[in-house]
């Protein structure tokens, strides 16, 4: 497959004739450098044999680097309605490889819009990174992997261990099904408009099998709860949820920070437990 794209204008030329004037309300900040898109692309592995989803793709320079590095098909979901006019002249100069889907990606199902294999590939729009992060992970067997874009403080939370500041309830779910790898660190200068913070992306693979047996609402009700009053000794922070965590061998003088991914499993497997005795 040839996975060059035919001559198409500068994204500057894109983005004036558009009008395409970020839009803070939809957290928009282009991409313009084609030498990182291209550095994404490349992290995301190999897109000859799969779809790949981008959410966001704004005037198209994160597309364009998928479609140059071979993808089979680019399926790109964008809300804006200028950027679909915008994204118009690259679906036509390749008619079989990009899709566009106009919707909000907070109310999609991926898995039902096109078959496997899938990988996603975004640069997220920040105000809704983390609410579909989550949503993913919840049905993260659907996905070969994620190669995504955050802001910096979220990429540290995804990947930080046990006894980091940065180590929180999004670091403990998506370790628990995912190996989240820092691919390389984005200044705010490489955007437009520049934001206030600097970003980074994250390679997500998903675990063959979650890293310890639990449930995704019980670890999600543990977390919510040890990590809300993180100051707190476990015995206090997890009182509200009747759990005693010396039922689960885990000393209740210890902070939630200082738990491993597979302690707060046995944790949730705890609650589940109970709450099957309570019903």
């Amino acid at each position: 497959m040839n996975g060059t794209a035919p001559p198409l204008p500068p994204l500057r030329d894109v983005i004036h004739r558009h009008h395409l004037a970020a839009k803070h309300s939809l957290g928009q900040h282009f991409l313009l450098d084609l030498n990182l898109t291209a550095r994404i692309a490349r992290a995301a592995g190999d897109l000859t044999a799969c779809t790949t989803i981008e959410i966001g793709p704004g005037p198209g320079g994160l597309t364009r680097s998928l479609l140059d590095a071979g993808a089979r098909q680019v399926l790109a979901i964008e809300k804006d309605t200028r950027c679909i006019a915008a994204l118009a002249e690259l679906a036509a100069a390749h008619p079989d490889r990009l899709l566009l889907v106009q919707a909000d990606a907070l109310t999609l199902d991926l898995e039902t819009l096109t078959p496997p294999p899938r990988r996603i590939v975004a640069n997220l729009p920040y105000n809704i990174a983390v609410p579909l992060l989550l949503r993913w992970l919840r049905q993260i067997g659907a996905f070969e992997s994620l190669t995504l874009m955050f802001q910096k403080e979220v990429a540290d939370r995804l990947t930080a261990g046990p006894g980091s500041s940065s180590y929180g309830r999004l670091s403990v779910i998506t370790q628990w099904l995912t190996r989240p790898r820092l691919e390389f660190n984005v200044a705010a200068r490489a955007f437009l408009p520049p934001p206030k913070v600097a970003s980074a992306v994250v390679g997500l693979e998903p675990r063959p099998a979650p890293l310890a047996p639990a449930a995704f609402p019980a670890l999600e009700r543990v977390t919510a709860a040890a990590f809300g009053q993180r100051r707190k000794m476990l015995r206090g922070s997890l009182k509200a949820i009747g759990l005693d965590p010396r039922a689960a061998d885990i000393d209740g003088s210890r902070r939630a920070e200082e738990l491993s991914v597979e302690e707060f499993c046995a944790l949730a497997r705890l609650l589940a437990t109970n709450d099957a005795a309570a019903n």
